[in-house]
């Protein structure tokens, strides 16, 4: 399975162009709102631009084993990475449970285990 980490400091995120090209693959119309800055552009569902009710948040389309996702980073390479991100894709072994550990946006892929603590 492929898996797509931060590869950094700073944190995962995707490029204005990766999350277009991501709710064209998903079949939602949208529009670009009329405010972009240094973190990227706000999307709205089509036809409701500036109503807070209808933005669409990048966040919720980051799942990272969506193979759309993992296309998009993979053919668009550098033009796919956010702002404080380098994307990379990871191949993971299909019959394991694993997850994202994160420190600081620097993440990698853990196995789940066991863990005991005490005081």
């Amino acid at each position: 399975m492929k898996v797509a980490i931060n590869n950094q400091h700073g944190g995962f995120g995707i490029s204005d162009l990766a999350f277009e090209r991501l709710l064209d693959l998903k079949g939602v119309l949208w529009q670009r709102g009329k405010r972009c800055d240094l973190l990227g552009c706000m999307y709205y569902q089509a036809g409701h631009l500036g109503d807070d009710k209808y933005y669409i948040s990048p966040y919720n389309y980051h799942i990272r084993t969506d193979p759309d996702l993992i296309k998009i980073i993979e053919d668009l390479g550098e033009a796919s990475w956010g702002r404080y991100s380098e994307i990379v894709i990871l191949e993971i072994p299909d019959d394991i449970e694993w997850y994202i550990e994160e420190y600081d946006g620097l993440e990698h892929v853990a196995e789940v285990h066991r863990t005991w603590y005490g005081k």
